[in-house]
Order: structure tokens, then sequence, then C-alpha cells
């Protein structure tokens, strides 16, 4: 086990490039086991989700070659197994991720239920009803048997607006008999990877981008060679520690429309960037301080299904808000348990008055300390880090597994902007 060692209060300077979006890379992953030929993915992301998934494939007999950092290759025309190994089912949510292409390929598919970040209750009901639609049976008594004789096109209402559950739809719906129609889905820019993905594959879907998918099944898919976009939360992460360490950042590999719900809520805090080309700048000596609304009213920052502000950044901005000067209210609709790592927040000297499970109100600036921090999860153990690092003194940081998780080579990346922090074995 690793545990990070952080001597804060030291602004960052340098540049950086995206990595990868974890969430394409995830159900891409999946998408491989649609077609027997090869399949090439690019960039896709050296973390420990990506890791799994792929142990996942080979365990079912999947092969998986690594070409070169970031680069795969993929051929399943030997997969032997509809079932995926419990002992790496329970690391990661995303192994649901293998219900739709398993089912639509084979016509079955057996899973223990995901494992994942413990953030709250996260519901699988929106899976069970994409693929009950289109002709598939689900059995879901202590572990998750997915079959069906034939899958056929249907008319899916998603009663949320669920990415992965989109993802199994459409996986699953690529190769159905006749014309499927997912309304209420997903459109963040990972699910239009997969999609474009798919598509490269000899899929033929249409409505990318909107909440409305319109699928054309087909009899098979071809190989591919794609790549995936950037990780448009890694970037808010970067944004965010720039800022609260009043630092400034260059970041590479940017696609700037992925950042139009992010300006927005990052302007509320009096942070803004530059973008040319490709490349986002976060420059030191912003102003950092809230803009309330008309009236002088407390100004909100809250989540929302895209293109609203992603909920993964909530736990980011509550950090960056104790540095910044003013009031403003966090409030995180999805997940009850994400904003309850604000205690640790509050014990290095936060003012978070935390309202509810969802909604917290935050007044800055604060002069945080170094404190001994527990990462709960992927994306509060982010936060954690930038506060360490905008912290005076020394912290540290225990369970990294679930930081590193979601952030490629994370430290060796701090380091190279000026952050004294250190992986240490215990």
């Amino acid at each position: 086990m690793y545990e990070y060692h952080v001597e804060g209060g030291i602004p960052i300077k340098g540049t950086v490039h995206a990595s990868g979006n974890k969430n394409a890379a995830l159900p891409c992953i999946a998408a491989v086991l649609l077609t027997k030929e090869d399949v090439v993915l690019r960039n896709i992301p050296e973390i420990e989700d990506c890791h799994v998934m792929i142990q996942i494939l080979e365990a079912m007999g999947v092969e998986a070659q690594k070409l070169e950092e970031h680069v795969w290759k993929f051929n399943s025309s030997k997969l032997r197994d509809c079932t995926i190994p419990h002992d790496l089912s329970k690391k990661i949510r995303a192994s649901i991720l293998f219900a739709g292409p398993l089912v639509a390929r084979c016509g079955k598919a057996v899973m223990l239920p995901p494992g994942g970040d413990v953030i709250g209750r996260r519901r699988l009901d929106s899976h069970f009803l994409a693929l009950t639609e289109l002709g598939a049976r689900v059995n879901a008594n202590g572990k998750f048997e997915f079959t069906a004789n034939k899958l056929v096109g249907a008319d899916i209402f998603l009663d949320e607006a669920s990415v992965t559950a989109t993802e199994n739809a459409v996986m699953a719906a690529v190769l159905a008999d006749g014309k499927t129609e997912i309304t209420n889905a997903a459109s963040e820019p990972h699910v239009q990877d997969l999609c474009n993905m798919l598509n490269s594959m000899g899929a033929k879907i249409s409505g990318i981008g909107s909440n409305i998918l319109t699928i054309e099944g087909v009899k098979e898919l071809c190989g591919t060679d794609f790549s995936i976009g950037p990780d448009f939360m890694e970037i808010g992460s970067f944004i965010g520690l720039a800022a609260a360490t009043r630092g400034s950042i260059t970041i590479t590999g940017v696609n700037p429309k992925d950042m139009r719900p992010l300006r927005i809520s990052f302007g509320k805090l009096g942070i803004r960037w530059d973008i040319e080309g490709d490349a986002l700048t976060v420059s030191a000596g912003q102003e950092m301080r809230v803009n309330n609304d008309l009236g002088g009213m407390i100004p909100k920052i809250d989540d929302s299904p895209w293109p609203g502000f992603p909920p993964d950044l909530t736990s980011i901005m509550t950090v960056v808000a104790t540095q910044v000067e003013g009031t403003v209210l966090i409030f995180e609709k999805m997940f009850e348990s994400r904003m309850f790592f604000v205690d640790k927040l509050i014990s290095m000297g936060a003012r978070i008055t935390l309202c509810d499970p969802h909604r917290a109100v935050v007044t800055g600036p604060s002069l945080l300390h170094g404190e001994h921090l527990v990462s709960p999860d992927v994306r509060a153990g982010m936060a954690m880090v930038i506060a360490a690092m905008a912290a005076h003194g020394e912290s540290v940081i225990s369970n990294v597994y679930q930081i590193e998780r979601g952030y490629e080579h994370l430290v060796e990346r701090l380091q190279s902007l000026g952050a004294r922090i250190e992986r240490v074995e215990v």
C-alpha cells in the first residue's frame, strides 16, 4: 500500500498533457467484444480502472497486446467465457459495461454486482430496463445473469440519463434485429466517443451528442483503429489545482467544446482561462472572488446531466471554493455520500456548512493547514490532494489506490509542476 506525503503552500507552474478520457476508455474497451476482428484503441490512460478492464477481457479469452504507451490492440475471436471473474468485477463499477456486448455477442453474461466508489446508492435499474426492452432476461438473485435468444430493436425510454446504462443499451442495440430508439439518453463526451467508435466499426448510430439516439441494427461489426478523446474531468482537476495553489498551468490536448460547462461554473469563482488551439492556460494572479448572482444573491454551483456541470467535479469545486473570497452553495444532486469528505476539509480549517447529504455552503478564503487524510473515492481523493497542496504544512493522504484508479502517473506529473509530493510505501 502507498500514501502521499505532501508539503503544501507552493504554487504550481508548468505544462501537462491531458490524459485520455477514463470514462470513454472503459466502455470502448468493453466494446471490443462486439467484433472478432482486431481493434486498436489509442490514448488509453495508464490507470488502474483500465488495467482491470483489460484483465477481465484476458480472463475471458481475449488477446490484449500493448503496442506502446497508451495504445492497445485487442482480438476477441477466441472469446471462451461469458462469465466475468468475481474477483475482478468487484474491483470496478465499469464491469457492468460487459453486459451489453456479451449478451449481443453470446446471448449470455454472468457477473457479480459491480464494485467501485462508495459515494451512495448507485442504481442499476436503468441497465436492466434497457436490456430487458431489447429482449434480454435478467436474473439478479445474488449475481447478475443476462440471457437472450435474440435481441430485437425497441423504443427505450430510460428512467434516468445514466451514462453507463446508455452505453450498455447502445452496445446491445448495434447487433439487435431492427431499429432502436433510446430517449433520455446520456450525451456526455465519453458516450459520444463510444458511439463514434462503434460507427467506425460499421454500426449505424445517429443523434450522437443529443438525448435521443437512433440505432439501426447490423449483422456484424468489423475492427477499427480509434483514438479516445481527452479527459475533461482531469483537465478540470488541474484547473482547480492551479487556482487553489494560486499558480499557473498550461494543459495541452484539450477539446475546447468540452470546457464550456466548466467555464461557467469556474467563472462563478472568478477563475478564468485562455484557450489557443488545444492548449488551455490558467494564469496566476487571478481575482479569486465569488461572482454573486444578480441582486447580490449567493451563487450556486450544481451538477446535472451533460451539457450541465459534471458531478465528478463537485468535490474539486468544493476545495477550490475554500480559497476564494465570498460564499457559494455547492449542490451535488446525484450521490448522497459524495459530500461527506468535507469533514476532513473542515478539520484542515475550511469554513464549510454541510446542510444535508447533497448541499454544502462554503465561505472563503480559509487558511488550510496540513492534516492526515483518507481518500474515499477517485474525485474526493483528488480534491484532498488539491487541499493538501493549498494548505500550509505537511499532509499525509492514505488509500491513494482510489485516486490512482482515475489519474495517470499523478505524482510524477505533479512533481513536474513543482509540487512537493512523494509516493511512499507503507
